[in-house]
């Protein structure tokens, strides 16, 4: 059995401790030492992401990625768009909130792979970003149609109606963790509704 080397480490103000390790040719970020938060072995969900997320948008000039992990989704969103599309990175919880909240009207697509998702936090205070409260900060910071993707490790009822409370026609889709196995993740892929037309 091969051994797992710690390469770093990073402790949040919380105490919650994230360390990136490696295995062989496998690379794993940990959480508080014995979760795996993430695996280089199980990245398909997240180019699944990219690609359910930028089929929904003609053209994006703007796009999001929130979360870099190790990097898959962020290849993956390059990959698909075009040399002129500026897309930015916001890894840590805090400033990527900043970046929503002072973006209105900005984005074509917004793409979250943060922690778990919107259940199995590993740190409770990314919380904010899955609450009603976040959902609607996403919705502001998008231009329509815009589209938000949001990766999960699981289903959550909550979230999805958080979703549709806040605009969005909602598509909740299974996808595989890595070809060939039966781990599963999901995707939340949101595009937001036309605002109504105000009566005159």
């Amino acid at each position: 059995m091969l051994e797992s080397v710690t390469i770093d480490s990073y402790v949040l103000g919380n105490g919650t401790e994230f360390t990136l390790a490696r295995r062989g040719d496998e690379w794993v970020v940990r959480v508080n030492g014995s979760m795996i938060l993430m695996s280089s072995l199980m990245h398909d969900s997240e180019e699944s992401l990219a690609e359910h997320a930028l089929s929904r948008v003609v053209g994006p000039r703007r796009v999001l990625v929130g979360g870099l992990g190790l990097g898959f989704t962020l290849r993956a969103v390059l990959d698909r768009v075009s040399r002129d599309c500026k897309v930015s990175v916001a890894e840590l919880v805090p400033a990527l909130v900043e970046v929503i909240k002072s973006s209105p009207n900005t984005f074509d697509a917004i793409l979250l792979d943060v922690d778990n998702g919107p259940l199995a936090l590993s740190n409770a205070s990314n919380q904010r970003l899955y609450s009603e409260r976040g959902v609607r900060a996403c919705r502001d910071a998008l231009r329509a149609p815009g589209v938000l993707a949001v990766w999960s490790a699981g289903p959550s009822a909550r979230f999805e109606r958080a979703l549709n409370n806040a605009g969005f026609d909602v598509r909740v889709m299974r996808v595989a963790a890595r070809k060939g196995k039966r781990a599963r993740h999901v995707l939340f892929v949101a595009v937001a509704r036309a605002p109504r037309s105000r009566p005159e």
